[in-house]
């Protein structure tokens, strides 16, 4: 027997409950995460960007030896003398590194502060203020992961096969960071620290900006939906085409300076023996090699940035929402 319609009670709506905020850790530890799924598929052609930048170093290019012809050689060669092991050379700093550099992006607070500062409300999206926080986000990461950054830039330099540029032989992340101390002192931790500044500096200053920006730009019009993967993967491709675009010279800089042999001078400290600071390295690899010297091996970083860039930010926002829902829920 059916009741009379009057009598039928229907449920209150439900109203959707917010997911909850995370604090700073919690970000910090979501960021590092998705940095390690990054580098995971992107330390392969770093390996190749890294031995392609080196090749020629400081030679004219009649004179220089041509060891790799372009990045797919790289990868073939190395695969043949090196193997696996060869193409993932320095994985393990390069996960610590992705831990500090990602977990360690204050970007929010930096440019919400500099918002209330300068007189917006914190959640505008500003020009300057975005890039300025994603400047300074990036310099904090890069000196506090410099000791890591300096020593896997050296193991992917490493091949025993077809060495180009200085060669340091190091058999794992412990005697790397030993042998540097031991033979360079504590110093030479941070050697190459403002080629890490600036160069990270470059990248954080365009990437999350570019992301946030297209990523606006897409839902605002209306071509995607705000928690649409799709529109995840497009925001993050187009902030990785800038990224590249913006910080090859400085990546080029960062990796010369790094793996550079070191001498002892008068006073007894060591130094290096080709380059002082990231400009007398871009000023050195232009008078010689010509401006084509700073884009070395560009084949190679787009394809280590886009899919590192992709991601990472894809990574992100899938391990931060799903960490809400898991909040949420206990």
């Amino acid at each position: 027997m059916s009741l009379p319609a009057a009598n039928l009670r229907l449920p209150p709506p439900t109203k959707l409950t917010p997911l909850p905020q995370v604090s700073l850790g919690e970000a910090f530890l979501c960021g590092g995460l998705a940095g390690c799924a990054a580098v995971t598929v992107s330390n392969v052609p770093e390996v190749m960007k890294t031995r392609l930048q080196l090749q020629g170093e400081l030679l004219k290019n009649k004179d220089a030896p041509r060891v790799y012809k372009n990045v797919f050689d790289v990868f073939r060669k190395t695969w043949a003398n090196e193997g696996w092991r060869g193409l993932q050379r320095g994985l393990g700093p390069a996960y610590a590194y992705q831990i500090l550099l990602n977990g360690s992006r204050f970007y929010e607070p930096i440019r919400r502060q500099l918002n209330r500062f300068s007189g917006y409300n914190s959640s505008d999206q500003v020009a300057w203020t975005s890039v300025a926080a994603g400047a300074g986000s990036g310099i904090i990461g890069a000196t506090l992961g410099n000791p890591l950054f300096l020593i896997k830039a050296r193991m992917q330099a490493y091949s025993p096969a077809l060495p180009v540029g200085a060669q340091h032989h190091y058999r794992s992340s412990f005697h790397a960071l030993s042998s540097v101390v031991q033979n360079e002192g504590k110093l030479g931790l941070v050697r190459g620290v403002g080629s890490a500044m600036l160069r990270t500096a470059m990248g954080s200053s365009v990437q999350l900006p570019s992301y946030n920006y297209a990523k606006r730009f897409l839902t605002s019009n209306g071509y995607m939906s705000e928690n649409s993967y799709w529109t995840y993967l497009a925001s993050s491709s187009f902030s990785g085409i800038c990224v590249c675009l913006v910080m090859q010279p400085a990546d080029t800089a960062l990796t010369r300076v790094y793996n550079q042999p070191t001498i002892t001078g008068p006073d007894g400290r060591t130094r290096g023996a080709l380059y002082s600071n990231p400009f007398d390295c871009l000023w050195k690899t232009l008078r010689t090699e010509g401006f084509l010297g700073w884009y070395k091996g560009t084949t190679a970083h787009f394809l280590r940035i886009a899919p590192h860039t992709v991601i990472t930010l894809v990574a992100n926002e899938l391990i931060l929402e799903q960490y809400k829902k898991w909040k949420h829920e206990i």
